[in-house]
This record gives C-alpha cells, structure tokens and sequence, in this order.
C-alpha cells in the first residue's frame, strides 16, 4: 500500500499534469526518463496513476496529500537550487521562466549570469488571474514570493520567487521548462546587453535564426 510513497514517487505525482508523457515528467523534475518509467509503473500498479494517451493522477487526494507532505519536509530540509526550479511544477498552474531565468533555460543551463547562492531570486511569469493561488502555493513551502525582489536581508535563505502577473502566460518548453519565448529572451537580453552579452553570442550559436549583427553590438551599451 505504502510502497510508492517515495520522493521520487511523491514528486513524479505532483508533477503530471493529463496527458504528460513519461519522458516529459521525468525532464520536468531533472531526472532520468528510466528511473521515472519504473516510478511511474509502481504508481500504477498501486492505482495512483493511469495511462491513457497520457498520464493523468486517478485522486485529486492522494495528489494534495503529497503535496502536504512535501511542503511540509520543505521546513525540515529547505529546497536546494536545482530543487527550486522542479517545485513549480507541483502548483499545477501554468507559468514560464522569465528575464535572467529564461536566458539560463534558453542556453540550456549554459549561461548563469552572476546570481550569489546565497541570494538566489528565480523569475516566472504567471497569469493573473492565478497570481494569489500562487503565493499560497509557495507560502505552503514557505518559501519568499512576490511581484517584486525581496532584499535578500529581509528573507530567510537564498530561494525567493519573483512572479510576473500576465493576461496569459504562453509557454514555449526547453529540456522540460516552460519558459518565455526564444524572441521574448532575445529582447530581454538586449535590453541588458551588457550583461547577457555572452549569452546572445551563445544563443546565436545554438539557434539557427538567431542573429547578434555586429552592428548591435557597436550601439550597444
């Protein structure tokens, strides 16, 4: 009865949304596609799970129930860093990384610009109408959220959320994270070109229709 009720167990459930494949649970909570397969067969046959062109949770219960003990192991042992970019996926709302964090998930992790590990602010964008369901969620994990930047003095630990309200919150998706679109990023990271310099440069590499002209680069701040 209880043997699926591992953290991996737990954070496969929380993570499905209808319809997600094996491989997108397991690129959502950064882990391998195999060991999610064996989570996910478990969770079946325990009667947690059921595949039907997808994956969907069988009770809304046993979904809040893990989402209770998680946030509550959460005051225990507080999320690390890669573990603050998995828990929004556990809020079963739509959202996208946005300003520096969709130009770290565009380049694939490639591009960090500066962040201190003990100041960690992580930006997402979120529909508007979501926004209150929101900072209960992350108050559930007790964890910093709101519309602008806490000083990192006025926040226990270095997570916070920053959330950005949108009418709508259109999301392209990279290695499992939603994120802004690829044109939305490059903008951003012109608007800041001083600080996103290498990453354009990156970008430009990675992306076929993305072009850094040298003439930017020369107007450029």
């Amino acid at each position: 009865m209880f043997e699926p009720c591992t953290e991996k167990a737990l954070k496969t459930l929380l993570a499905i949304k209808s319809g997600d494949s094996i491989s997108g649970v397991a690129r959502k909570i950064d882990e391998n596609r195999e060991t999610i397969r064996r989570v996910v067969n478990s969770l079946e046959e325990g009667g947690y799970v059921e595949y039907d062109q997808g994956l969907s949770v069988v009770s809304p219960a046993v979904r809040e129930a893990g989402l209770s003990l998680l946030a509550a192991s959460a005051a225990v042992s507080p999320p690390s860093i890669p573990e603050a970019y998995v828990i929004p996926h556990f809020a079963g709302l739509d959202f996208a990384y946005t300003s520096i964090d969709a130009v770290y998930v565009w380049t694939r992790g490639g591009y960090q610009v500066a962040r201190d590990p003990a100041d960690y602010p992580l930006f997402i964008a979120v529909d508007e109408t979501d926004l209150a369901e929101w900072e209960r969620f992350f108050d559930r994990f007790g964890l910093p959220v709101g519309q602008e930047r806490h000083p990192p003095e006025e926040v226990a630990g270095p997570i916070q959320y920053v959330l950005e309200a949108r009418e709508t919150v259109e999301a392209d998706s990279v290695d499992g994270r939603p994120v802004i679109s690829l044109d939305e990023t490059l903008a951003f990271a012109r608007d800041h070109y001083a600080t996103f310099q290498s990453a354009l440069d990156m970008l430009d590499r990675m992306y076929d229709d993305v072009e850094i002209t040298a003439d930017y680069r020369r107007d450029s701040f």
